[in-house]
């Protein structure tokens, strides 16, 4: 997994690239949480995202949660259809911020 990061003005973009899985979701909610302590808005980009785990999914739940507490927003955005489909049978299409192109 490869994570890029963007500033433009107050919103951080995260761009994922390969595959998150119990090797390195703790590194990706690492990263989210640095994002959502330096903004309350940040985009995390998934068209380079080839899979993910339970445990990736975990990471992008507990950052969702902390956005909402300090009333800011994640958003996912340019998921492409295997990622959505994960997202779709493990119910995570309802908990999660995502924007369908």
């Amino acid at each position: 997994m490869d994570i890029t990061e963007a500033v433009e003005n107050e919103q951080i973009t995260l761009y994922i690239e390969g595959e998150i899985d119990g090797t390195n979701a703790d590194e990706l909610e690492e990263q989210l949480r640095a994002a959502a302590d330096k903004t309350d808005n940040i985009v995390v980009d998934l068209s380079k995202l080839e899979y993910i785990s339970s445990a990736g999914l975990r990471a992008f739940l507990m950052i969702q949660k902390q956005m909402k507490r300090q009333a800011g927003s994640m958003c996912l955005v340019h998921v492409n259809d295997e990622v959505m489909a994960i997202f779709t049978v493990t119910g995570f299409i309802k908990l999660l911020n995502i924007k369908e192109d």
